[in-house]
């Protein structure tokens, strides 16, 4: 972290071209507190994280980003309400790939916007599917047009996403917004990948961008190779009368199961 305090958008904004940023997508507790604790300046949450009471105490110095694509959220109007909930629950800016008009709407209310340009998932049936954008002269243009774009709608920052990093990198010269880099090279404002990835967690196709650090697919065939041999012991020592032993029983002196076998036979049963 460059401060112990959290930083603010005007923070932020103020060290562009000074200082690289580090971002993480996180999706649990566990990841969240593993970030604050490694020094990542900033991470993306799902809503439900951000609003978690514990959020605050597990990373007080984390800038957080919730998001969620549009169509999860519905209207502009539902997107005004839903920021106004994440910014209460202390989040620092939202992310948003809906419409240009939404991000106005959201910097009126002087909510910090970041949003999205180069490949959208969302949006990738207008730029190809999931390939690098901005190869070309006139599609890197499109994409820096994005961003004027972005910035005359008064968002306060934007994920640049597989596009070629000398491109990227010349548009974030050529732009106030704080620009987020997943998998477009280093001349932007901060790095950004996921945390499943970043683990090794991720079962499915990675990314030509990501990087992976360790390889926890490997560790929870492990565990659960440790967890089924484990469970199997435990029914065989049940089978065989191993389990359970005399440590794991409640005992009882010889006297008081003699008076509690005579109360039994008093009482008929």
């Amino acid at each position: 972290m460059m401060t112990s305090k959290r930083p603010t958008a005007a923070d932020v904004r103020a060290m562009k071209g000074k200082y690289q940023y580090t971002m993480l997508r996180v999706e649990t507790m566990q990841e969240l507190e593993a970030a604050e604790l490694a020094g990542i300046d900033m991470v993306s949450v799902p809503p439900d994280l951000m609003c978690d009471p514990e959020f605050r105490d597990a990373a007080p110095g984390l800038f957080a980003v919730p998001g969620l694509n549009y169509f999860d959220v519905g209207t502009t109007d539902d997107f005004i309400r839903w920021s106004f909930r994440m910014v209460k629950a202390s989040a620092d800016a939202v992310y948003c790939s809906a419409s240009l008009q939404t991000v106005r709407r959201l910097a009126d209310e002087a909510i910090p916007v970041i949003g999205h340009v180069g490949l959208v998932p969302s949006k990738r049936t207008w730029t190809g599917g999931f390939k690098a954008v901005g190869k070309s002269a006139e599609s890197a243009m499109q994409v820096f047009n994005a961003v004027k774009a972005y910035e005359s709608a008064g968002a306060f920052g934007a994920e640049i996403e597989v596009v070629p990093s000398d491109v990227a990198s010349e548009i974030s010269k050529r732009t106030m917004l704080f620009m987020v880099s997943m998998g477009a090279g280093k001349g932007c404002d901060a790095q950004y990948l996921f945390a499943e990835d970043v683990l090794g967690s991720n079962t499915g196709h990675y990314p030509r961008h990501a990087k992976r650090y360790r390889d926890f697919t490997a560790e929870y065939a492990r565990l659960q190779n440790e967890r089924i041999a484990a469970f199997a012991e435990f029914a065989g020592d049940v089978k065989t009368g191993v389990y359970p032993g005399t440590a794991h029983q409640v005992g009882i002196t010889r006297e008081e199961l003699q008076a509690f076998k005579k109360l039994l036979s008093s009482s008929g049963a």
